[in-house]
This record gives structure tokens, sequence and C-alpha cells, in this order.
């Protein structure tokens, strides 16, 4: 399960890199184009590195067997859950949800979405029971 959940770890890194290469070089993933999207979309930079550094060490750490693996996934793990909440909470604010019929960016947001909780949980719920609180 290791080797799968480091996979996903790893993925999600590469996958939040290559985001935030698009949104700054060529606008590719910009759901919508007006100031106070990409305002609040850039206040997001340093979160995102946070939790793809947490998701790297994680996955090397599960990988290599040492404890600070299970340490950096669990928070990896926290800042997926926190930054997709934030993003939902935006998007449904925004109603943004209701351009997922016509924009593919959306879509893209929406699957961003989804992972992010998703995937979040599920590396709760896997590494969790290792814990060993004394």
């Amino acid at each position: 399960m290791d080797i799968a959940l480091s996979v996903l770890l790893i993925g999600t890194a590469i996958v939040c890199i290559y985001y935030w290469v698009d949104f700054y070089i060529t606008g590719g993933v910009h759901v919508i184009k007006d100031d106070w999207y990409t305002k609040f979309q850039k206040a997001f930079p340093a979160a995102d590195l946070w939790m793809s550094v947490c998701a790297i060490l994680g996955a090397v750490g599960l990988l290599t067997g040492q404890t600070y693996g299970l340490i950096f996934a669990l928070l990896a793990a926290s800042a997926l859950i926190f930054l997709g909440l934030m993003d939902v909470t935006f998007n449904i604010q925004n109603r943004l949800y209701r351009l997922v019929a016509t924009s593919g960016q959306m879509k893209f947001e929406v699957f961003l979405n989804i992972f992010a909780l998703g995937f979040g949980i599920a590396l709760i719920a896997c590494l969790w029971p290792r814990l060993s609180i004394a």
C-alpha cells in the first residue's frame, strides 16, 4: 500500500507544480480571466508548495520505511483537505460550478477539488492507524 500511496503523493505534487507553471505561463487553467479570480488564485502558491513538499517527503519516507514519511504524508493529507475546502467554498460562493457544463478549466477544477478532498481523507484513513501515540 505504501508504494501506491507514494505514487499518488508524488503525482499530486507533480500536478500541483504543473498547475502553477501553467497558471503563470499560459493561463490555460484559469476558469475566468477576471481580476478578483486571479487575485484569489495567486494567494495559493505558497500553501500548494507546502503541500507538495510534504507530499514528496511523505512519499520518500513511506518508500524508505522512515518515520518522517508517515508524519509528512499526514501533513500533506491535512493540507489537501484544507486547500480543497477553500476551493470548494470559493467556487460555491462565486457560483463557478455553474460553468462546469461549458468550461474544460472548470471540469479540471472540479476534478482537483474531488481529488484533494478524497485523497486527503483516504490518506488519513489509511495512515492514522499507524500512529503510535503514547
